[in-house]
């Protein structure tokens, strides 16, 4: 009992990894309120103009400013991952990219209809320094975590970010139905408080997170070549990791569809006949199951495996999207969504902790910013790939058939995850390192 009402008390170093929560905590303000819930509908219903011979035309441009964020965050991610290993600026740059996201957050409630370039430079560099921020907030996993307790640790991250999703949803189910602003224009106020919630939740990051790496000597002269050379001499060893590229494989399979729901959860809400206060609810329902899951998660996964545990949420995402997909074939009675919703709530509080500490558990301590690069590349362009495979398959065949699609994603995923020997991944993570420049320490 003592250890469920502090989860903290059995590590060796509870401050650091509450910091490291809080950030996690903080960026639900943009993932949650901007990426899946009220940005989206904003951006459909009052940024972009109406155009009757052009009814799509919101949809189409929401699915171009994701797919250009997630575009930049795939090319920056390894590169910015590399240097942070390099010059031990983990901590500087996770700070700075919290920072510039929350200010660009609450910057976006002043955009007007007809303002989309505007609307698409804010959000395209907001979500950019907030997916980068992921990466570097994941980097720091092998540093405050062991092997023993890397599960543990993810999830208790992971479930303090649904902790903040239900408080925030809480205080936009106050803002919409206790004060009447149920209007897509009127969420103004919300982006600004998302803003404000973001800048106040990385200031224990701020305080108590440190970065336990130290700079690396390099012979490239520029900071950029040095990220490369670093880059160039992971590519080498390759062959060394094999089973974490196998993970990434898999990985990028099945977040073709969690990353798909992520930005269009709201849509696909609407999409099927809710009003804004349903999908609040829904969002609500989704959230509170999932961080019900990541909690479970903390609990289990070092216990049964990291990848079994993705397994499990894996399936879950299976019967839930074909569960949405028959809902909206035959019309099926509204219970049925609200179930569906809470699987669709485990499977995305299971999985993304769960997979964010295979990375951590098969990625060397030394090269933690690198290959978690690797993991904002792969998570980031998987995005763009599901995102556009989804519309383009949602405005030619409907929503169910682009639900099946998302199913299918999963089910490919499950496939591809038994190539991983998760044994073997974590003792090439802790074996010496065959780079022929590995720095002396």
């Amino acid at each position: 009992m003592p250890l469920l009402l502090n989860p903290f008390a059995k590590l060796p170093n509870p401050r650091a990894v509450w910091a490291w929560g809080m950030f996690d905590l903080a960026n639900q303000s943009f993932q949650l309120l901007i990426n899946t819930l009220l940005f989206s509908i904003f951006i459909q219903q009052v940024v972009v103009v109406a155009d009757p011979d052009n009814p799509d035309k919101g949809t189409t441009t929401w699915m171009v400013m994701v797919a250009s964020s997630l575009l930049l965050i795939v090319v920056l991610s390894p590169i910015l991952g590399a240097l942070a290993d390099h010059k031990a600026w983990k901590r500087k740059l996770l700070l700075t990219s919290g920072l510039i996201c929350a200010i660009l957050t609450a910057s976006l409630g002043l955009l007007q209809p007809g303002q989309v370039a505007l609307a698409f430079a804010l959000y395209l560099i907001a979500a950019l320094a907030c997916g980068l921020g992921e990466n570097f907030l994941g980097s720091f996993l092998p540093e405050i975590s062991t092997p023993q307790n890397v599960g543990f640790v993810s999830a208790l991250g992971w479930t303090m970010s649904y902790a903040g999703a239900l408080l925030l949803l809480g205080i936009t189910a106050i803002f919409a139905f206790g004060l009447g602003y149920k209007d897509p224009d009127q969420a103004r106020p919300m982006f600004l408080f998302a803003g404000l919630w973001f800048a106040l939740g990385i200031l224990p990051a701020f305080l108590f997170l440190k970065e336990k790496a130290t700079p690396q000597p390099g012979a490239a002269h520029t900071i950029i070549g040095q990220a490369f050379t670093r880059l160039a001499s992971s590519v080498r060893q390759a062959q060394q990791h094999r089973h974490l590229a196998r993970f990434f494989l898999a990985f990028f399979v099945y977040s073709l569809g969690t990353q798909t729901v992520i930005y269009f959860l709201g849509l696909i809400s609407t999409d099927m006949g809710n009003s804004l206060s349903q999908t609040i609810l829904f969002a609500l329902l989704v959230a509170l199951t999932a961080g019900l899951a990541s909690a479970c998660v903390a609990y289990i996964q070092d216990r049964i495996g990291h990848t079994r545990t993705v397994s499990i949420f894996l399936i879950t995402w299976i019967t839930a999207t074909a569960g949405l997909a028959a809902i909206q074939q035959f019309d099926a009675p509204s219970i049925f969504f609200w179930i569906v919703a809470g699987l669709i709530g485990i499977g995305l509080g299971g999985i993304g902790t769960s997979s964010r500490a295979v990375v951590g558990a098969l990625s060397p301590q030394e090269k933690a910013g690198e290959f978690f690069g690797v993991w904002g590349t792969v998570f980031k362009l998987s995005g763009i790939v599901g995102v556009l495979a989804f519309g383009k398959v949602q405005t030619t065949l409907g929503l169910p058939a682009s639900l099946i699609l998302l199913a299918g994603f999963f089910a490919a995923g499950l496939l591809l995850l038994r190539l991983v020997d998760e044994s073997a991944g974590i003792a090439a993570a802790h074996a010496p390192d065959q780079s022929p420049n590995r720095p002396s320490v």
